[in-house]
């Protein structure tokens, strides 16, 4: 028998508000510990709430981007549980009646295009921090209080990959709207997912578990594969599965039982009595919807549509809203109606530099003048295109021009045919197998021989006029 997973992700967006969600103390990451505390979010007795209006249009403007339905009248509740990092003993959160409600994030799969559904958008404070060291527990109550959104989706995913395709456009369409950086190594963006399994064409879910502790998005999607095996094998044998929650072990590549249902916590929800309902006005949602930017979605059919982009490289292009910009002033400097040259440059060696630096196309300190000074280079066959990667490199660590790099090493293209013919004649002596394979029909060995003439010439020939002339060469011979 064959099953499908089922799975539905529940993600804790920290928002960039520059004060708590009920105080004024700082919500700033990094500070000496219980340094960002005040009675409030100590929970002390007396002590009283006060919303943060930031948050409320923080969360508008997500379920808005979302195409949530916002709920013009929302209230808090307290969420009880005792734990050493939650003060109060209670989370402030929200339960029956959130801040948005509905919504969709679209996605790409195998199969298409796909709409995971949003069940709620609604807002709370985050816990302190536990560091549990060999003698005992320490806790941190700085990010106490901190504001979060909870992002809530229907169990509309099938598989670990369109789990993260989930998350990565989630992330995204976030960070265009500027309410929260969503670093997962500050704890900014976290992840927690339920999946079951059932026999592939029933409609009845199976039994869930809840698996937590996934700190990267290849986390999530590697506990889900795992917890798919381990579901999969427990149902084959003829078992059940257990309703709990597990954690994921990344070193081990495992999960394991964190608390079964009967250990499960009962909340018990009500009213937050020191907070009133809040009403949430037409005039305050219209002002969120003017402030939402472009998205990820629309630029991308925007570059596709006004640039000539390919869908698969307006996704990528288009990902982070820093590159995007960058994107865009690029194709406007380049003054040539195919953009082809500048977008195999962008996800190509300068998304590569990105990556390994660990930052965006911008953060390279590269202006668009300065690249598209590089892709002309070799429009022109001034450089070749092996070259301009080293030429790219150098004007990042260098902080020069390409055109000053390319003067001051001499590393313009050799494309004269009498330069060239000194290392052919050498390449073609000390290669001669591939001299005959090229001659016994094997057409792609004349590539093999004009990387040598490349590697010959520190990547100076021009490869073109290369190729021509072995082809020649070989052809007379």
């Amino acid at each position: 028998m064959e099953y499908e997973a089922v799975i539905g992700l529940e993600v804790h967006v920290q928002l960039n508000t520059s004060t708590k969600a009920f105080c004024s103390c700082r919500a700033e990451f990094g500070m000496e510990p219980n340094t960002n505390v005040c009675p409030v979010c100590l929970g002390l007795p007396g002590a009283l709430p006060v919303l943060n209006r930031d948050v409320l249009s923080c969360a508008v403007k997500v379920g808005l981007a979302l195409g949530c339905s916002i709920q013009k009248r929302t209230k808090f509740d307290r969420k009880n549980y005792f734990y050493p990092d939650l003060p109060k003993g209670y989370q402030i959160s929200q339960f029956d009646m959130p801040a948005a409600l509905g919504g969709e994030v679209r996605i790409d799969t195998p199969g298409g295009d796909k709409a995971i559904r949003v069940k709620r958008v609604h807002m709370e404070e985050d816990a302190g921090k536990l560091m549990h060291e060999d003698d005992g527990s320490l806790v941190d109550l700085n990010r106490a209080g901190v504001p979060l959104l909870e992002i809530v989706t229907e169990p509309d995913i099938n598989s670990p990959e369109e789990a993260y395709a989930y998350l990565t456009k989630l992330k995204s369409i976030v960070k265009y709207l500027g309410v929260s950086d969503c670093d997962m190594e500050k704890g900014s963006l976290r992840c927690d997912a339920n999946i079951s399994l059932r026999p592939k064409g029933e409609s009845r879910l199976g039994t869930k578990a809840e698996l937590k502790n996934m700190n990267s998005f290849k986390a999530v999607k590697d506990a889900l594969s795992c917890e798919i095996s381990r579901q999969t094998e427990i149902l084959k044998e003829g078992g059940s599965v257990a309703q709990e929650t597990r954690l994921w072990d990344a070193r081990q590549s495992m999960t394991f039982s964190m608390r079964s249902k009967e250990e499960a916590h009962d909340y018990r929800y009500f009213p937050d009595p020191d907070l009133t309902i809040f009403l949430i006005g037409d005039n305050e949602i219209e002002l969120a919807r003017a402030a939402i930017p472009e998205l990820p979605q629309q630029k991308a059919e925007r570059f596709i549509g006004e640039f000539g982009v390919s869908s698969y490289e307006a996704g990528i292009l288009t990902a982070e809203k820093s590159d995007a910009d960058f994107a865009e002033e690029c194709f406007r400097v380049f003054d040539a109606a195919d953009k082809k040259p500048v977008v195999n440059f962008l996800i190509g060696p300068l998304l590569a530099e990105a990556n390994s630096r660990g930052c965006g196309l911008r953060g390279l300190g590269i202006t668009p003048p300065g690249l598209i000074e590089l892709v002309l280079l070799v429009q022109k066959n001034i450089i070749s295109n092996l070259v301009s990667k080293s030429v790219l490199k150098e004007m990042i660590d260098g902080k020069t021009t390409a055109e000053e790099i390319v003067k001051t090493r001499n590393l313009a293209q050799i494309s004269d045919t009498s330069a060239l013919d000194g290392i052919i004649t050498r390449v073609l002596a000390e290669n001669d197998k591939s001299v005959q394979d090229f001659r016994a029909g094997k057409s792609n060995a004349v590539m093999f021989l004009v990387g040598q003439v490349m590697r010959m010439s520190c990547g100076k020939a021009n490869p073109k006029v290369v190729k021509e002339l072995l082809e020649r060469r070989l052809s007379d011979a």
